[in-house]
């Protein structure tokens, strides 16, 4: 007589699978760890790509106003960084459209400005897609348009220089921005978009004056920047002492720059 007994039910069932648990057209799990963009991101060590960031680096260069006396252009933000310790603010971020064939495209521009309250100062403009990538942009901007501020006196010249040298005005767009020196102690008397960059350039005191569509801020951020940049176009009498001609910092390291890079792996 044949057994008639039979395996286990459990035997004859199949092991269910999850959905999507195949290798093959599997969905990606959420929540995950997700590669950075660029790498290891700003945790990469600074590799330069230019004659004055080949400089900084290997420490030719001691000084940020060697590079302001030659007129050297800076390519690269991490040169401001070596030299100076700035901090940032964002300004004023605004939607700007465009119009195509698909509709119309919004992008956000970020105003930010950036300074360490002791005669530097940089403002920055950057349009994204998103925000962080625009005020990230800005910030970047910001620091390769730094300039030195020079400041001044108002009568006797005693103690640290606290206003601008001389009546000064930028203009952008309808805005026209005008500076003038203050007695000491008078504060910086301006409305909240100038008087936040006076702060970060590390003027005291000073009288402002404004005209125009002062309601756009991003016209009348840019011509206080303007008018700042100024007050090293005017030469005062102090400033018409002879000064010997030197070489630049290309000149005089010129047998460094001629060797050829060593790309590290």
């Amino acid at each position: 007589m044949a057994d008639t007994t039979t395996a286990p039910a459990q035997a004859d069932q199949k092991p269910t699978r999850a959905f999507g648990a195949n290798k093959r057209g599997a969905a990606p799990q959420r929540g995950g760890a997700r590669p950075q963009r660029g790498g290891q991101g700003e945790t990469k060590s600074w590799v330069p790509v230019t004659k004055l960031g080949r400089l900084v680096s290997q420490g030719l260069i001691k000084n940020i106003h060697e590079i302001y006396l030659f007129s050297l252009p800076i390519k690269e933000f991490q040169i401001i960084d070596k030299f100076l310790s700035l901090k940032d603010e964002v300004m004023k971020i605004v939607p700007v459209q465009k119009q195509t064939r698909a509709g119309q495209r919004t992008r956000f521009k970020a105003f930010v400005v950036v300074g360490d309250h002791n005669g530097h100062v940089g403002l920055g403009v950057k349009c994204a897609k998103e925000v962080a990538t625009a005020i990230s942009g800005a910030i970047v901007a910001a620091k390769l348009s730094v300039i030195p501020v020079r400041r001044g006196y108002w009568g006797n010249k005693l103690g640290a220089p606290h206003t601008v040298p001389t009546k000064v005005t930028g203009k952008c767009g309808s805005v026209a921005v005008r500076l003038v020196p203050a007695p000491r102690g008078t504060g910086i008397v301006a409305a909240r978009v100038p008087k936040r960059l006076l702060q970060f350039a590390g003027v005291d005191d000073v009288y402002t004056s404004s005209r125009g569509k002062t309601r756009t801020m991003g016209n009348f951020v840019m011509a206080t920047f303007f008018a700042i940049t100024k007050t090293f176009a005017y030469l005062t009498p102090d400033l018409w002492r002879e000064v010997k001609l030197i070489k630049t910092p290309y000149q005089q390291n010129s047998a460094i720059l001629a060797e050829k890079v060593q790309k590290s792996e």
